[in-house]
């Protein structure tokens, strides 16, 4: 951020004023301050590479799985984590972009830099009253070592009783403050990892434990795929809602509304559906349902879905009557501002701020219930990898079929001009999409099994160290009488 504030900051690093009618008159930016700009821009990537993942799943791992209270408040965690996350969304797409449109870029930037600042040296000053997960090696490996040892003992036949296959003490997983996982039968071919074959090597043999832990991020995998299309729904945003926002009257008396801040309507509609469903739904139909979180995470996710279905087909319908208003009005060639207030796009911001209400909330919480106990930030970085996925999929998607619906002389979909565009079609396509995507996430789900919660399991690992130690003493004990 700091180098991005420089870049739009010193004359040196940015391309002149241009007050020229054809920006194709006006200077270009030189080699240096493209690569000051774009350089700042991947910097920033990276950054948020490695923030994204992580933070959540500090903040979650500060709740005690083994207090109720705390627990209990964890099923709440991820609502208000996003609510904090849109609530700076919401400063961000109306204040920060009235800034940068009326007062100027440096300021613009230079507002959330300083913030950062702020917000590191919050992070630095807490550091020491946080609880700290101890470092467990990277997830990658454990996972790598599982599937070749799986690989490597692919012709060795799996025993008919799972107590066979190899397995750490009980003693050694209560010692790390870690808990045992049973061998399960899905994904049969993983628990060859574990088949005895005479050798130690890691790269050869896997505990269970170990291979049911690659075996859940693995089942994840199904589900993340299915949070693609949505993550592409929720790119069309920023874009193309965007700039149907600028062929509107953006006028509300004397002040114009920025393009850009249409945005915060999904924010403010998402700030005030996570509000309603922690407060008002969750207690209502957890008295139905008997689930501590109201509905099932998968099920939240699925409603989620719906509404993304309903958001494109509203969006087609709407984006119909836009160009039969600009065809009334002879707008369509010269892509002229139509007679119509910006707020007709109010309904699919306001049904996609709905939408992230269900799904964004449920799929970073989701990745992090269902990873194991040392996979939790590589848990979370699904949810990171769906919308940046979702990011590529939305440009490839818009420039293919730009490019197929102009072939064979078709004026195409997707143009320049929105007035002479067919984004109604686009819209229509997507919501197809969504259907689609849909079926595929119900069938999924048909196959999915939750993981055990973590503290029931420790809960048995207890008790059965007390049955494995009570049995040792009367064995001792019995040793003595003899």
């Amino acid at each position: 951020m700091s180098l991005l504030t420089l870049s739009v900051s010193i004359p040196g690093l940015k391309p002149p004023p241009c007050h020229q009618a054809n920006i194709d008159d006006c200077k270009k930016a030189s080699t240096l301050q493209l690569a000051m700009f774009f350089g700042a821009l991947y910097t920033l990537a990276i950054g948020t590479g490695g923030t994204k993942p992580n933070i959540s799943t500090i903040g979650a791992d500060q709740f005690d799985d083994f207090h109720p209270k705390e627990k209990a408040s964890k099923l709440s965690f991820f609502n208000w984590w996003m609510f904090s996350i849109f609530f700076g969304t919401l400063f961000a797409n109306t204040v920060l972009v009235y800034i940068q449109d009326n007062v100027g870029w440096t300021l613009g930037y230079g507002l959330p830099t300083l913030g950062l600042v702020i917000s590191v040296m919050i992070f630095l000053a807490g550091t020491p009253f946080y609880r700290h997960r101890v470092p467990a090696g990277s997830p990658f490996t454990k996972m790598a070592m599982v599937i070749v040892a799986a690989a490597r003992k692919w012709r060795v036949p799996l025993p008919s009783d799972p107590k066979e296959l190899h397995e750490l003490d009980l003693e050694e997983y209560a010692r790390n403050g870690k808990f045992m996982i049973g061998s399960t039968p899905t994904l049969r071919f993983l628990n060859k990892a574990a088949v005895k074959t005479g050798s130690t090597d890691p790269w050869m043999l896997s505990a269970v434990t170990q291979v049911e832990e690659t075996k859940q991020m693995l089942r994840m995998i199904p589900i993340l795929i299915a949070t693609f299309v949505p993550s592409t729904m929720i790119a069309q945003i920023n874009t193309l809602f965007i700039k149907q926002g600028t062929t509107l009257d953006r006028h509300i008396g004397n002040f114009k509304i920025p393009p850009a801040s249409l945005a915060g309507f999904v924010t403010i509609s998402m700030l005030v559906c996570v509000v309603l469903y922690d407060r008002f739904f969750v207690p209502v139909i957890r008295k139905w349902t008997n689930n501590p979180r109201g509905i099932t995470l998968l099920q939240r996710m699925g409603i989620g879905l719906v509404l993304h279905f309903i958001i494109m087909a509203v969006a087609s319908l709407t984006e119909r009557y836009r160009l039969n208003v600009a065809k009334q009005h002879g707008l369509v060639e010269n892509g002229g501002q139509l007679p119509l207030t910006i707020f007709i796009l109010l309904p699919q911001f306001v049904l996609m701020g709905a939408a992230d209400a269900f799904l964004e909330v449920a799929k970073l919480e989701f990745f992090y219930d269902q990873a194991p106990e040392s996979m939790k930030s590589l848990g979370t970085s699904y949810s990171s990898t769906s919308l940046g996925i979702g990011n590529f999929l939305s440009s490839f998607l818009l420039s293919t079929v730009s490019d197929i619906t102009q072939r064979d002389g078709h004026e195409g979909w997707i143009l320049n001009n929105l007035n002479k565009s067919h984004l109604d079609y686009y819209y229509a396509f997507f919501a197809v999409l969504n259907f689609l995507n849909f079926i595929f996430f119900m069938a999924m789900i048909r196959f999915y099994v939750y993981k055990a919660e973590v503290s029931e399991s420790m809960h048995v690992l207890t008790e059965e160290l007390k049955v494995m130690r009570l049995k040792a003493s009367n064995q001792e004990a019995a040793k003595g009488i003899a």
